[in-house]
């Protein structure tokens, strides 16, 4: 079978979808994913075949500097720049952007499904396009298109002004979106779904499968050192990739100042930032550029992050206890899943302070609770059906 996977340019967006193409490509299956900007790039190091639908712009280096910086409309921007600015919410700038790219890649490719997260909607006006079944993965750890509460908050990604107008404009018309299911990666307990669980959307009665979170951070050859266990506990701070492009790292000064008081051993992920700013680093942190959380993370006591989806799940896959300083978009949305669950702290990031994070941290390990919870999670997450048992059940339900 040839399945082409369609994914939005983010690292959050996409890296979730990864370990569910491995599953498709190791059963034997022909796969390719349709994505644009650095995340083509990155997934090719993953070992995939991608095509860029998209080519000539950095459609998400362009949404970011609008986001940060209100840029001003280019005169010589694409058409689809100017589609998707008459609607609101940046993930319209993908929908216009990357659908007739991913149409064209789909139908040369001869895709016979097509498999997309949920926050995507060029994934589905591509199988509606082509007339093939569809497959909506989840790839948020905070909320799903299952939950009452988020389709009401938000605009349905496939019923919308501007998903009419790609309608027509690529001559889709009332070609349906064919789904012959829906996954949520969610832990039971985190609001996802039991293994034995199968409820049906209410939306058009496609059943809702779960599915184990498996996380993909990258690949790297890793250091002597992350093959050791630590001697005394080690923390993991990151800000992930969005916060340090719209924001800085300056956040990082008081957690490293706290951490660096602490008899812990610190690790830094700040990827391509600049940590030169933050000045002289505590001589217990270790900075490590960029380094896959997976790559040290497993031994990690706890982990001080800016509640990033992807970032908020990797410590929950290895049951891992998290203090989350939420930045912008969803990441408060995390944080509160984290606290509710018990399986960590949150705290605003621009009060807190060396002490108060000190606080923090020491309750993490000290208090049994978080430890319990985490393990709990992760256990739960372990339960679930695995990425390879989720394309079986989708390639049996096509018969």
């Amino acid at each position: 079978m040839k399945i082409l996977f369609a994914s939005a340019p983010g690292y959050g967006l996409t890296l979730p979808l990864i370990p569910v193409v491995w599953a498709a490509r190791a059963a034997g299956h022909d796969v390719l994913l349709a994505t644009t900007a650095e995340i083509a790039e990155v997934s090719a190091r993953a070992g995939l075949p991608v095509v860029d639908v998209f080519p000539g712009r950095d459609v998400w280096t362009d949404l970011l500097a609008t986001i940060k910086d209100g840029a001003a409309p280019d005169p010589d921007e694409p058409e689809e720049y100017r589609i998707a600015r008459q609607h609101q919410g940046p993930f319209g700038l993908f929908t216009a952007a990357m659908t007739e790219g991913t149409i064209e890649a789909g139908r040369a490719f001869g895709a016979d499904l097509v498999v997309y997260p949920s926050d995507h909607g060029t994934g589905a006006l591509a199988a509606a396009a082509l007339g093939v079944p569809a497959l909506e993965v989840g790839n948020r750890i905070s909320w799903s298109a299952r939950d009452l509460s988020w389709r009401t908050e938000h605009a349905d990604f496939l019923d919308s002004d501007l998903v009419t107008l790609m309608r027509e404009k690529l001559g889709i018309g009332d070609a349906p979106v064919k789904v012959i299911a829906r996954i949520d990666p969610r832990a039971p307990s985190m609001g996802g779904l039991r293994a034995d669980e199968e409820p049906a959307d209410e939306r058009d009665g496609a059943p809702w499968w779960p599915m184990q979170f498996v996380p993909y951070n990258g690949g790297s050859v890793l250091p002597e050192w992350a093959l050791r266990k630590p001697e005394r506990p080690r923390v993991a701070v990151t800000l992930g990739t969005v916060v340090p492009a719209m924001s800085g790292i300056s956040s990082l000064k008081v957690v490293l100042d706290a951490l660096g008081g602490m008899d812990v051993e610190v690790i830094l992920a700040a990827g391509a930032a600049d940590v030169s700013e933050l000045g002289e680093l505590p001589e217990n942190v270790r900075s490590v550029g960029y380094l896959p959380l997976s790559a040290f993370l497993p031994e990690c006591s706890a982990i001080v992050h800016h509640g990033g989806s992807g970032t908020t799940a990797a410590p929950l896959f290895y049951g891992v206890p998290q203090l989350v300083l939420p930045s912008f978009a969803d990441n408060p949305m995390s944080a509160e899943r984290v606290v509710e669950r018990g399986v960590g702290l949150s705290h605003d990031p621009s009060t807190v302070d060396v002490e108060t994070l000190r606080k923090l941290v020491r309750r993490l390990f000290e208090e049994d609770s978080f430890a319990v919870a985490a393990a709990e999670v992760r256990a739960e997450i372990a339960g679930q059906p695995s990425p390879s048992d989720v394309i079986a059940r989708a390639v049996a339900a096509l018969g």
